[in-house]
């Protein structure tokens, strides 16, 4: 191998972001990957059918298009494609309505509509907030912490009662904020449904933030995938990377961090290779895995390795691809058209939902998200079929089930009778679906995490989004920067501040840390400096 000036372990797209902006620096970069091929939770391939593609983890991207770090890199330019379903969400409900998000907002109002007349206002009302502060809030959530200029930025586009405001929109509960906003469910349901995709419960803060900002991201940009596949978001990566001359090696996997008078100098592969990083190691690995499997307890201090102790993780994941003849016959006409589609009744099945993963029991009537592939890119299957995902949340250490019939450890019998239950939530509002089925393919909690090792028990977001674990709260108390205990080495992964999603900020923020080190280690090193490592004062002119 080449001699480097920088190591990236890991090449999802967090290390893939870090090794791109070192590179655009002029460094030499190798990235590290355990797995066969690059990518991390972006990846594709075909589970079901030869010609059917299925993103094997996430899928949809808002944050890949409106994050500034990810806008940066120009990934169009290097084959990168997106496309979009006519809607971005539907969320129907048992009576035959439907609540939808839909890139004009004028669609998403009349939806809104449906459920009370005052509702399509509220929406954009509660829209224009977002319109008139979304770059400065942007740059605010991707940059490292404090976050100055964004954070500057936001202030004088709000003012002060306007910055009071919208503190306290911040720390409420999605269901309080609902409540406070709309008259009718569909703007709850709308709101929830998207804070859901984190693991904070609905009564609690930031859950109101959560779902408000993503609700508003698919507004403005839609739930866009790249053509061919999660895993041409990836190529897209790789190729930037390798034009500026960076190097990934895949099936490479680090076992241990070189740590040389508390300096990471360095990583040892699992064929006892040593690999020299003499400028930055960055590491996007979940912060338990990086601190205690990867540089070892005995190189951090004491009150470090204690707050290690209290790291959350969030919600385990639990994901079925099919393929399917046709479409899904959806009762509802808006369903048919969105590329997501939230499935739960209602806010008191919400409650009933969230209240089993609180309490640790997987759900009897789990809330399903799911994935209408073809809706934005035909090219996912043959003509006439379609690629379909559904994930859900289950516990992370589950303690029992609602329904009473699994024992949580997702055997065999546990992850088929599970999938059924999903297939079951499907079939109340699209009979039929299960006889459009081709092939099922499914992954529980330790098959996601087999197949990514930062996925620990299913773990998506790389910790609890709660705030608790928040900002300078991540991944420990005192932190909340990519900075570590360790000289050297900088945290890259979703266990980093601002947390999960395809934004690219948690590798940034790294990459610009460790160049920013390396210059004041730099301008240091030239300072003259007396018999004992004293600067010298400058000659007087």
């Amino acid at each position: 191998m080449d001699a480097v000036d920088a190591v990236v372990i890991g090449a999802g797209p967090n290390g893939l972001v870090a090794a791109n902006l070192l590179a655009d620096a002029g460094w030499r970069v190798v990235v590290l990957e355990a797995q066969p091929e690059p990518g991390g939770a972006v990846r594709s391939a075909e589970l079901t059918h030869p010609g059917f593609v299925h993103d094997v983890f996430s899928a949809f991207y808002p944050l890949g298009v409106a994050s500034p770090v990810m806008r940066s890199l120009d990934l169009a330019q290097h084959g990168l494609r997106w496309r979009r379903a006519p809607f971005a969400l539907a969320h129907p409900t048992a009576d035959g309505r439907c609540a939808v998000l839909s890139t004009a907002i004028g669609e998403t109002a009349q939806s809104l509509e449906t459920f009370s007349p005052k509702d399509g206002n509220a929406w954009r009302e509660l829209y224009g907030r977002f319109e008139r502060i979304s770059e400065p809030l942007l740059t605010t959530m991707t940059s490292p912490f404090p976050p100055v200029r964004g954070g500057a930025g936001l202030a004088a586009r709000l003012g002060p009662l306007g910055l009071l405001d919208f503190t306290r929109t911040a720390l409420l509960g999605v269901r309080r904020l609902a409540e406070e906003q709309f008259d009718g469910e569909g703007g709850a349901l709308l709101l929830t449904g998207n804070a859901l995709h984190s693991d904070v419960d609905p009564s609690a803060p930031p859950s109101g933030f959560l779902g408000w900002f993503l609700t508003c991201i698919g507004q403005q940009h839609g739930f866009p995938v790249p053509e061919g596949g999660a895993g041409e978001l990836t190529r897209s990566l790789v190729r930037r990377l390798e034009s500026r001359g960076g190097q990934i090696r895949c099936s490479s996997p680090v076992t241990r961090v070189v740590v040389h008078r508390r300096r990471a100098v360095g990583v040892e592969l699992a064929d006892g290779t040593v690999v020299d990083a003499p400028r930055a190691l960055v590491a996007d690995v979940s912060a338990p895995a990086l601190y205690r499997d990867l540089v070892g307890e005995a190189h951090l201090p004491t009150r470090f390795v204690r707050s290690l102790d209290q790291f959350q993780w969030d919600h385990g994941t639990f994901k079925i691809d099919w393929a399917i003849a046709g479409s899904i016959p959806w009762r509802v006409e808006p369903a048919t058209r969105a590329g997501t589609v939230h499935l739960c009744d209602s806010m008191e099945r919400v409650t009933v939902y969230t209240d089993d993963l609180t309490c640790g029991r997987i759900p009897a009537h789990p809330f399903v998200l799911i994935g209408q592939m073809n809706k934005a890119d035909p090219t996912r299957s043959p003509t006439g079929t379609e690629t379909v995902w559904a994930y859900t949340h289950v516990p992370h250490e589950p303690r029992g089930d609602a329904a009473g019939e699994l024992d949580g450890t997702w055997g065999p019998s546990d992850v088929e009778r599970f999938a059924d239950r999903m297939e079951a939530v499907i079939e109340e509002h699209a009979p039929g679906f299960r006889a459009s089925i081709t092939a099922r393919h499914v992954l529980s909690p330790p098959d996601l995490e087999a197949r990514d090792a930062n996925l620990v028990g299913g773990a998506l977001g790389g910790g609890t989004m709660a705030f608790s674990q928040q900002l300078v709260f991540r991944p420990v108390p005192g932190l909340g920067r990519a900075e570590t205990p360790v000289r050297g080495l900088y945290l890259a992964s979703a266990s980093a501040h601002p947390g999960g999603g395809v934004h690219g900020a948690c590798g940034a923020n790294a990459a610009r840390a460790a160049l920013f080190a390396d210059r004041v280690r730099t301008f240091t090193s030239r300072i003259p400096t007396g018999p004992r490592g004293r600067a010298v004062p400058a000659e007087p002119r």
